[in-house]
């Protein structure tokens, strides 16, 4: 069943995303978007510097799609959109895991910079039903005032804030006195699990999170502005 949903995921994005704006893509590609095999491998990637309360970190992630075209600027915002699908919720109980999958959706695109997500309601049989838009920044909202209130976004940004600056401090031996020199470590919480793990994943290296080129421009800009 999980497999069926991944396969129904990717089908609603190739129904949904054009490889161009409508005007530069052909009539045929656009009708005939039915018959495309389905492929999960193109995705944008966004890469965002933010923080959350005093920690500053630097954020990257898979995002499905734009709404229109990428900025002329660069330094302007992106367009970004996330498309989803979930059951069409049929009781109360439905519609409580709707709500705590919309919690998964929030955090996701909240952090990655995404304003706006696409979910495509689904029957048990995979068809598809209707459709919602959902802004980023309402999500939270939406739930405490028109839901069932089962979770609170700012208890969730606070919860972060207050278990990232708990690790960096160094009398405490935190994420910065136990994350220390090469290589790469994972931050995890499994599901229902009450503890969060810290621990390392690889002994050297960065994973391949990090281009060996961008690895040896940072370290030689680093050189150029030392004293």
């Amino acid at each position: 069943m999980n497999a069926t949903r991944f396969q129904v995921g990717y089908y609603f994005e190739t129904l949904s995303l054009l490889p161009n704006t409508w005007a530069e893509t052909s009539r045929d590609y656009i009708e005939g978007r039915e018959d495309l095999v389905v492929n999960n491998y193109a995705q944008y990637c966004s890469i965002v510097r933010t923080g959350i309360g005093k920690s500053r970190l630097v954020l990257g992630g898979e995002v499905d799609a734009l709404w229109d075209a990428k900025p002329a600027k660069a330094d302007d915002p992106i367009n970004w959109v996330e498309l989803k699908t979930a059951a069409t919720p049929l009781s109360d109980r439905d519609i409580l895991k709707y709500e705590r999958k919309l919690l998964k959706f929030w955090i996701q695109s909240f952090l990655l910079g995404v304003p706006k997500i696409i979910v495509g309601f689904r029957s048990k049989d995979g068809i598809l039903q209707s459709l919602e838009q959902l802004e980023t920044n309402q999500i939270p909202k939406l739930v405490k005032q028109k839901g069932k209130g089962s979770w609170d976004g700012n208890l969730c940004i606070n919860f972060t804030a207050t278990f990232l600056e708990f690790h960096a401090d160094v009398a405490i031996e935190g994420l910065k006195s136990t994350i220390t020199g090469d290589g790469v470590w994972r931050v995890q919480k499994k599901e229902k699990a009450t503890v969060i793990e810290v621990f390392k994943i690889e002994e050297s290296g960065h994973g391949d999170i990090l281009s060996q080129d961008f690895f040896m421009w940072r370290s030689n800009l680093g050189q150029e502005h030392s004293p």
